[in-house]
């Protein structure tokens, strides 16, 4: 089922919800990456596997992403928590229970995020929340996409923000050109679209690392210690260590929202995501 949720006067996001035959034990909502959207095979992977251990799968495109280019005035950004929080309350006005959450790259930062800044209220509408290949440092994570090794993701992830940005209607040719890199889009575009001074700005006061020691429901965090994109480093942080709540599952290799595994699943990761929701379903919630 497609469904547009209002969050805002002129805001509207898209959610895809699939329910499995017998009553849902849960709920599992996903937030897709930079320029994803739900229809990526991470997210449609994800949802096919919590359908088949008995969960409602719900996946969350981020405003402007899933072809709704046209219904709100702004884009997306990585510290966006409002449209995810108004979708979950509306889920609970339902009566649905307080959700999971996962969220790849860019949508775990704001999952994240979010639980962080709902602090101890979080659990009225989250149960607990899984951020796969976390761009804990935004700023971190823009010098390391502008390293040369990794100009095949910079070149992708441009020209489909450039995309995104003409199918909007609101950005005339001369304010795209001349863009070569995700910090000069951030910097120019987002970020003063929704106030910040510029990407650095932007990047310091949205990165989920500052809301690690908020965070009171179990969190699950899924990274590759190979990662391209997303420095180790970020996770050695005294926050994450400290919190008891978090868990960190490092794998050697995996590199970013990849995880394939040599048998089924496929994708190793929702094997993981998996079995963390079957063993949060036989405790107290």
């Amino acid at each position: 089922m497609r469904r547009l949720f209002r969050t805002e006067p002129s805001v509207e996001v898209l959610v895809e919800s699939q329910r499995p035959a017998a009553p849902p034990r849960g709920a599992l909502v996903m937030v897709h990456g930079l320029e994803g959207s739900s229809q990526a095979g991470y997210m449609r992977s994800l949802a096919s596997a919590a359908l088949a251990a008995g969960f409602a799968a719900h996946r969350f495109n981020l405003r402007t992403c899933g072809g709704t280019e046209r219904h709100c005035p702004t884009l997306y950004h990585a510290g966006l928590t409002s449209d995810l929080l108004s979708v979950l309350r509306q889920f609970r006005a339902e009566g649905h229970p307080p959700a999971i959450l996962a969220g790849f790259s860019l949508g775990a930062n704001v999952v994240l995020k979010l639980a962080g800044e709902l602090g101890d209220a979080a659990p009225s509408l989250i149960r607990a929340v899984c951020g796969v290949s976390a761009p804990l440092d935004l700023a971190a994570c823009s010098r390391r996409m502008a390293q040369p090794s990794n100009s095949l993701y910079q070149r992708r992830f441009v020209a489909r923000m450039k995309a995104r940005l003409k199918a909007t209607g609101r950005y005339a040719p001369h304010q795209i050109r001349g863009l070569h890199s995700v910090f000069e889009i951030d910097d120019r575009i987002t970020a003063p679209s929704f106030g910040f001074a510029g990407a650095a700005t932007y990047y310091r006061t949205q990165s989920s690392q500052l809301y690690l020691a908020a965070l009171r429901v179990p969190t699950l965090l899924i990274q590759a210690q190979d990662d391209p994109l997303v420095p180790f480093a970020g996770f050695a942080a005294p926050a994450l260590r400290a919190n008891h709540r978090i868990r960190l599952v490092a794998p050697e290799h995996g590199g970013h929202v990849g995880f394939l595994a040599r048998r089924r699943p496929r994708f190793w990761a929702d094997a993981a995501i998996l079995a963390w929701v079957e063993e949060l379903a036989g405790e107290p919630g």
